[in-house]
């Protein structure tokens, strides 16, 4: 059951609560018994894989989705923004900006008319202008159309009221329409991915803009960094031990020990559970073999012993059998792991060298670096600074029109790109099979050295059963990273490795990274992931000269 949101802010009154909120679509349960309360000053992150409601509990909070169990009270005035803004042939961005601040611009006429009023001595004036007064100051009508020019500016948006949202482009809009809800001064700004369509100026605004504002906010956001600057509250929609999700105090770092914490016990419980269920098979099993040799007492027993015993036995195979029956596994295997294989070192020799590389129109300015045992390289800069083509040239893969980069002889390069590029058609297992077949055919990897799939924690058997093209976005970049891993590389080029990753599998992979004795090259947009690896040598792309590029990558 939902309640209407308000039309005028409630302030310090403002509730946004969920209680016992479901939703479910046929025989899949997208959101089982959420409960949640938003305050003016709270800051909550709802985080989860793909998949997991995350945009829905979003909807329902919002008074756009009736939930099938449980309700939602608002007090107080709402802000939304979905992940896209559609486009309206008709409307201008001067459309959009006056309709966020129209109860403000609203008021303000109210007040002038009151002010006449007060000024021809009207009966009731008085009343009236305090009262328009007061509701001008609550919705601070001085200033909304200022913060709305403001956020325009600072997330670079588009400012020409007589611009037709039809003529912008999907970022461009998005931008649009989150400066006026950061103006409009809502009680909750509820945000679907905010950071999507923003460069780094516009990401440092937000940040700022959720951080100190007066109402309350709710996210759904993969980026890590923007959870970790604003996020106190979290509440995870990804698989539990019961089902329901759970809500984590302490901002992002209390977040990531509550999680691990709750995957402890989980496995614990699990592993009890499935310990106690192989007991009593065991014991039935033992059981009945008694009662099997039973049957052929030793030579020489009295028919009457062997009945004797024979009963007894019966009822130790019924008892455990009862037992074994009565012992239900209740817990449901926990989630997977990444276990990153032991990749093998060749210590004493430059693994890869790229010298002076560059690509018309792609990597302007020439880059140089060496690899050897255990290095470690980030690449950065602003889009179409060539990061990609750098790592393609690196990889051998993109032959450079200047300068040249070599592999050595004998080490073997794994490389994550961007965009995964695989055959929909096959089974995710066949392929992983073939591939590696494939490298240990050519003597690239040893027999001795072939790792599972299963192995490494990425896919379940269920979804290695699947054709590619069923898979998630998010399976699909794990089964790249398993085929990455499955050639035991020396060197590891990994392009924007987070992408549509869980947090959770970032965490691992982050931990897996530091510590292999691979050398890795790596980048990365991510913002969160490049403060964990802050003590890596950095190649900064839009560094603004040659000498400054190189600098940084230690040359």
């Amino acid at each position: 059951m939902l309640s209407p949101a308000s039309r005028f802010p409630a302030r310090e009154r403002a509730q946004l609560i969920a209680s016992g909120v479901s939703v479910i679509r046929g025989a899949t349960i997208v959101l089982n018994h959420v409960d949640l309360a938003v305050t003016p000053s709270s800051r909550v992150a709802i985080v989860g894989e793909n998949g997991r409601g995350k945009s829905t509990l979003l909807h329902v909070l919002a008074g756009n989705l009736e939930p099938d169990r449980g309700s939602v009270q608002r007090i107080g005035t709402l802000g939304v923004a979905g992940q896209e803004m559609p486009a309206d042939n008709s409307r201008t961005v001067g459309d959009t900006v006056a309709d966020a601040i129209a109860e403000p611009l609203a008021a303000l006429a109210a007040l002038d008319a009151a002010t006449v009023a007060l000024a021809d001595g009207r009966d009731g004036a008085v009343e009236e202008y305090g009262a328009a007064l007061e509701l001008a100051e609550t919705l601070g009508a001085w200033d909304a159309e200022r913060r709305v020019q403001i956020a325009l500016a600072a997330l670079d948006a588009e400012h020409d009221m007589s611009r037709r949202l039809s003529d912008l482009s999907v970022g461009q809009r998005y931008r649009v329409r989150l400066a006026c809800l950061l103006g409009a001064d809502d009680d909750f700004l509820l945000l679907d991915e905010p950071t999507n369509h923003l460069d780094r100026g516009g990401l440092d605004f937000l940040t700022a803009e959720l951080r100190n504002r007066s109402g309350g906010v709710t996210i759904v956001s993969h980026d890590r960094a923007l959870l970790a600057d604003v996020a106190e509250t979290f509440i995870d929609l990804d698989p539990t031990s019961d089902g329901r999700p759970r809500v984590y105090g302490g901002g992002y770092s209390g977040y990531q020990e509550g999680r691990l914490a709750e995957r402890e016990r989980w496995t614990q419980d699990y592993e009890r559970q499935q310990a106690e269920l192989t007991r009593l098979e065991t014991s039935l099993s033992a059981a009945q073999n008694r009662l099997i040799t039973g049957w052929r007492p030793d030579k020489g027993t009295n028919k009457h012993g062997r009945a004797t015993r024979t009963g007894g036995l019966v009822q130790s195979v019924h008892r455990r059998q009862e037992a074994l029956s009565a012992h239900a596994v209740t817990v449901p295997e926990p989630p997977q792991e990444l276990r990153f294989p032991g990749l093998p070192t060749r210590t004493g020799a430059v693994l890869l060298r790229v010298d002076q590389v560059s690509v018309i129109g792609k990597l302007t300015r020439p880059v140089s670096f060496v690899l050897s045992h255990g290095d470690r390289l980030v690449v950065t800069g602003q889009n179409g600074t060539g990061k990609s083509t750098l790592l393609n040239v690196a990889a051998c893969d993109l032959p450079p029109d200047t300068g040249a980069a070599r592999i050595s002889q004998g080490t073997r390069l794994g490389f994550l790109r961007q965009e995964s590029a695989l055959p929909e058609d096959w089974r995710a297992s066949e392929l992983f099979a073939t591939r590696v077949s494939a490298l240990v055919a050519a003597g690239v990897v040893p027999e001795s050295e072939v790792v599972g799939l299963s192995q490494l924690g990425l896919l379940r058997p269920r979804e290695t059963s699947k054709r590619v093209g069923e898979l998630s976005i998010g399976q699909q970049r794990r089964l790249d990273l398993a085929l990455v891993l499955a050639t035991r590389p020396h060197v590891l080029l990994l392009d924007e490795p987070t992408n549509h990753l869980s947090i959770a599998l970032v965490g691992e992979l982050t931990d897996a990274l530091g510590a292999t004795q691979a050398a890795v090259v790596l980048s990365s947009h991510d913002r969160q992931l490049l403060r964990d690896l802050s003590t890596w040598p950095t190649i900064d792309l839009s560094a603004t000269a040659e000498s400054d590029v190189l600098s940084r990558a230690g040359n």
